[in-house]
């Protein structure tokens, strides 16, 4: 198991000890911390005896996966449980299996989930529980479930290189490097993704080994350099959506956890525009990308049109990367979109709420704006949509 052991380092003193007292800070924190060191043991374990008992994970090849990567609250969620409903071609990750990388674990809860359907669906009825009182909170911005295809964050929490580290360390300038790995010294960057790799491998040896692998994480828009060095095979899908969209979006989801922890955090302080400061600039990393990508291995497809036709962008995936489409699964693409196309936010956001406005972004994201000549206002027809 691999910790970025300076990134949580200096996370831990920004919150103990760099910042004034507040003792609803150091309770929460030092109690998710405790949680988080409880699983980091019990996986590593796991992942230890996976060695072990099914040491053929290691031989595992991973081809030409598919990444869907976009800065949050640009479509990536939608876009991959699309995808994900073909399970014939593609193996897309769940959210228990990014809280548990390890074979054993995931033998274990298969195992427990198999014999709970005979006692009442006990595991079930705690999942559940957990799901609605944990999660659910956010359904009206991201909809979590443990058996649903969900990002890569669950796999990178354990690692500390990730922006969900931002939820409890809101201090984005100073842990950089957590939202933006490919700015972390080259070891670092190699270690990162061989622990990442593992975890891949797992997956598909469990799930799988003969189909492809199917992930997004927002998170690698900043990693977009590292991932392509791990697998220089990848397929990549870019998603992009106008950052007046989506930037105030991204700080929302964020902000509600933030006031939870303190309540003393502002909309408009600090912490909302150095966040707004990270998404900038995962748009101008992403936007280099696509100016060198190679078009076999690189999809830009824009959120405007994914939202107005769901169907037509999920085949345009199929066609470019020359992936077959059986009839099944064209018609589970079918009905997925038509769903989706009914489906009506009640989540709203302004820049102006986060101390953000139309200077701001043109001086981030000036240059882009004026590329895809997107408005400064945001397009009321999408505006709210958590995907």
């Amino acid at each position: 198991m691999y910790i970025n052991v300076g990134l949580t380092a200096k996370a831990l003193y920004l919150s103990y000890v760099g910042r004034p007292f507040q003792a609803r800070r150091w309770i929460v924190v030092t109690f998710f911390l405790l949680l988080l060191s409880l699983f980091w043991i019990v996986v590593a374990a796991g992942r230890a005896l996976d060695h072990l008992l099914y040491p053929g994970f290691r031989r595992q090849k991973i081809r030409q996966p598919v990444f869907v990567i976009a800065p949050p609250r640009s479509g990536t969620t939608f876009l991959q449980k699309l995808l994900a409903k073909n399970r014939e071609t593609f193996a897309p990750v769940l959210m228990y299996q990014t809280i548990f990388p390890s074979i054993t674990i995931q033998k274990v809860i298969h195992a427990i989930a198999a014999a709970s359907q005979t006692k009442s669906g006990l595991l079930a009825d705690i999942s559940s529980w957990v799901e609605r009182h944990c999660f659910g909170g956010w359904d009206g911005m991201h909809k979590m479930r443990f058996a649903e295809p969900e990002e890569d964050d669950g796999f990178f929490v354990y690692t500390f290189v990730t922006e969900a580290i931002y939820l409890l360390f809101p201090y984005v300038r100073a842990l950089w490097g957590a939202g933006f790995a490919d700015d972390l010294p080259p070891r670092q960057r190699r270690r990162l993704m061989r622990y990442y790799r593992s975890c891949l491998q797992r997956h598909l040896y469990l799930n799988g080994p003969d189909k492809i692998l199917l992930s997004k994480a927002t998170q690698l828009s900043g990693s977009i350099q590292c991932l392509r060095a791990e697998f220089p095979d990848a397929r990549i899908i870019n998603i992009l959506r106008n950052p007046v969209e989506s930037i105030p979006s991204h700080i929302s989801v964020f902000y509600t956890v933030w006031n939870w922890v303190d309540p003393k955090i502002r909309k408009d302080g600090p912490e909302s525009r150095e966040y707004a400061e990270l998404a900038a600039a995962w748009f101008l990393h992403l936007e280099n990308y696509d100016i060198v990508s190679k078009p076999e291995s690189y999809l830009r497809i824009f959120y405007s049109d994914l939202v107005r036709d769901p169907d037509a962008v999920a085949r345009s995936i199929y066609t470019h990367f020359g992936i077959p489409l059986t009839p099944r699964a064209a018609r589970q693409i079918e009905t997925e979109a038509r769903r989706a196309l009914e489906y009506k936010s009640s989540h709203h956001y302004t820049l102006e709420e986060y101390g953000l406005n139309g200077d701001w972004i043109k001086r981030e994201v000036g240059g882009l704006m004026k590329r895809y000549k997107f408005s400064l206002k945001p397009d009321h027809a999408f505006r709210g949509s958590k995907r």
